[in-house]
């Protein structure tokens, strides 16, 4: 099934991209992690389709093909503001899919605006993720965001030493799609630099304890269907952060997905397929 591109236009103005695969059942709208685009989903889009599903891959703001923030605004705030824009910009209810900061998104939507949403699935990442790995992943994206790299490979090399328990591909066209390339010939991460920004909120509201206990007040609010998929190997969900967050949330399902890290869709496409399928249903 081919996917058609689509933009919706915020109340800020700002444009998001996304793909559209249509479908006659529910919808569901998958949402990337903080450094990651829309196509960091392999085929989960695809499989949802086939299985009746309307599904729209976003990217979030400053990511991908969707405007970076002129004002450098990347609080959740603004997030959650411009999930709530493309969620009614399909008109139904929706199931949110959000990894990581995908997912911080949709429970900030979720708190705001719940009748616009059907289910809630959690990619590896809860309210109060660890914090070991949260630093981790930060240290790496903020490694390589300025300068970049002077060839594909070298892009690889650095995923290779951030992610060693997966094969290093040989193909990098994939890879493209998550970095751009300059006039001056380097590749930079398809996101914007000023993500990172802690004079305007960035990525230092993501990580701030305080924002950690929001999210905690959000998920013990939380009524509709929800899971919580975490990777065996994640060290940011560990089975500490998925004993709590089974505390918050009683009624909430959880998969783990054996062989997986943090980018559990990239990891284990297949497996973690399967389970968001078996979850939403047709």
């Amino acid at each position: 099934m081919t996917a058609t591109r689509i933009d919706v236009v915020t109340p800020a103005g700002l444009r998001i991209a996304a793909d559209e695969w249509p479908g006659p059942g529910s919808a569901v709208v998958l949402a990337h992690g903080g450094g990651q685009t829309r196509h960091s989903w392999g085929g989960t889009a695809e499989v949802l389709a086939d299985n009746g599903h309307r599904v729209v891959s976003m990217d979030l703001r400053g990511h991908g093909d969707s405007d970076w923030a002129p004002d450098g605004d990347y609080h959740m705030s603004a997030y959650r503001d411009d999930a709530l824009a493309v969620v009614r910009s399909i008109g139904s209810p929706v199931a949110w899919v959000g990894a990581s900061l995908g997912g911080m998104t949709g429970l900030h939507a979720v708190n705001e605006a719940p009748g616009l949403f059907s289910a809630l699935v959690l990619v590896d990442i809860t309210p109060r993720p660890a914090a070991a790995g949260v630093s981790r992943i930060l240290e790496f994206m903020a490694k390589d965001a300025v300068d970049g790299f002077a060839t594909l490979d070298d892009a690889a090399d650095a995923i290779a030493d951030y992610q060693p328990h997966r094969p290093r591909p040989t193909d990098l066209s994939g890879l493209s799609k998550n970095l751009r390339q300059g006039d001056d010939g380097r590749w930079r991460w398809h996101w914007d630099p000023a993500f990172l920004d802690t004079r305007t909120g960035g990525t230092s509201e993501h990580a701030r304890d305080r924002h950690h206990d929001e999210l905690v007040e959000i998920a013990r609010q939380l009524t509709l269907p929800t899971l919580l998929v975490r990777g065996k190997l994640s060290d940011l969900v560990t089975e500490a952060e998925v004993a709590e967050f089974l505390e918050m949330v009683p009624h909430a399902g959880y998969v783990d997905v054996a062989n997986a890290a943090h980018m559990i869709a990239g990891d284990r496409n297949d497996v973690f397929t399967d389970a968001v399928v078996a979850f939403l249903g047709s």
